[in-house]
């Protein structure tokens, strides 16, 4: 029996949760993996803690109705970096808010539970964008693991496409959309409506916050192209190197003229070597029809990785939801019950 603690209990947390439930027999039977979930945090002095194991059906109840665990009975007078320390979860899922600039609060919670000896997953890209070599050397050191699929494109698994399915290819150059906020707003230019509707639309619908500037000036999928650059290419690329431009100068009558020619405005992360220097750019581009990417719509994420061996490889996926993200958590969660299963 794996126990399991969440540190993080909003909507990716809650997404995690109900898989969990779901599909408790079915994870049993499949992958003989069994969980307890020892601890919830939602905030950082709002921890609810039981040894024995929580009820996890009660525990969503409880934030349907209240959207707060401040007066569940197993409230505990700990907070989460003592419960990290002591709680002895086998796994910690790290599911706090991203901050670009310092990593935190999340990157403190990542060290407390490696250095506490728990394996810890997370979709947390803060954290990485700061000190992604200094959390690996970490888990080596302690002998545990350190998983992080849903950073890059929420539930589509294109660091484990990379390093498990095409393993043993090298990975010569990327290209995609990495941001589902934008390829929604440009989806609806294309639709007919001009860049600050269709930003509105998106904010009403949650794909963007009230304050939209990390993904329409670039800063979201800058930061996924600086983490692939390290996780996929092994060569670290600080994102103040990756050429920035984002959509907030993309006009309606930009959009339409291109589909008159046949392409549409992509916001493309791209990786490519120039002379054997890994060079990064995310910026508004015009593809033709017939390009993979082009046809890729909404809050649709997509990743075509260049490789020696496969060619060209495009993955497409859900780059957002609370469902999507938490699978990219139970990935994460299953490989490391498989790999520490190994002799």
């Amino acid at each position: 029996m794996w126990t399991l603690g969440f540190v993080g209990f909003g909507n990716v947390g809650q997404g995690l949760a109900r898989i969990l439930l779901e599909k408790k027999e079915t994870l049993r039977r499949r992958f003989g993996f069994d969980c307890s979930v020892v601890f919830a945090a939602t905030g950082a002095n709002e921890v609810v803690c039981d040894p024995a194991g929580l009820d996890l059906a009660a525990l969503l109840d409880e934030m349907d109705r209240k959207g707060h665990l401040r007066e569940h009975p197993r409230r505990s007078g700990k907070s989460v970096i003592e419960c990290l320390r002591t709680c002895g979860a086998d796994i910690v899922a790290e599911i706090t808010p991203t901050n670009l600039e310092t990593g935190e609060p999340g990157l403190t919670h990542i060290r407390e539970a490696l250095t506490a000896g728990s394996h810890v997953v997370t979709t947390n890209k803060g954290p990485l964008s700061v000190a992604l070599k200094e959390l690996e050397t970490l888990a080596a050191e302690k002998g545990v693991r350190f998983r992080y699929e849903g950073t890059v494109l929420s539930g589509t698994p294109v660091i484990n496409l990379a390093r498990e399915a095409l393993a043993g290819c090298d990975v010569l150059g990327v290209a995609g959309i990495v941001n589902g906020t934008t390829n929604f707003i440009l989806t609806r230019m294309e639709e007919g409506m001009d860049y600050g509707e269709a930003l509105a639309e998106a904010q009403k619908l949650g794909y963007a916050e009230a304050d939209p500037t990390a993904d329409v000036e670039g800063w979201d999928a800058a930061v996924k192209i600086s983490l692939l650059a390290s996780l996929l290419m092994e060569t670290p690329l600080p994102v103040t190197e990756v050429e920035r431009r984002g959509i907030s100068g993309v006009t309606a009558d930009q959009v339409k003229k291109a589909l008159a020619a046949g392409k549409r405005i992509k916001l493309l992360g791209e990786l490519t070597r120039d002379g054997g220097v890994l060079k990064g750019r995310v910026s508004p581009r015009e593809l033709p029809g017939n390009h993979p990417l082009a046809g890729v719509a909404g809050a649709t994420n997509a990743l075509t990785l260049t490789t020696d061996n496969m060619g060209d490889v495009t993955i497409v996926g859900p780059g957002a939801g609370r469902t999507e993200t938490g699978q990219a958590l139970l990935t994460d969660i299953l490989a490391i019950a498989r790999e520490s299963a190994r002799p």
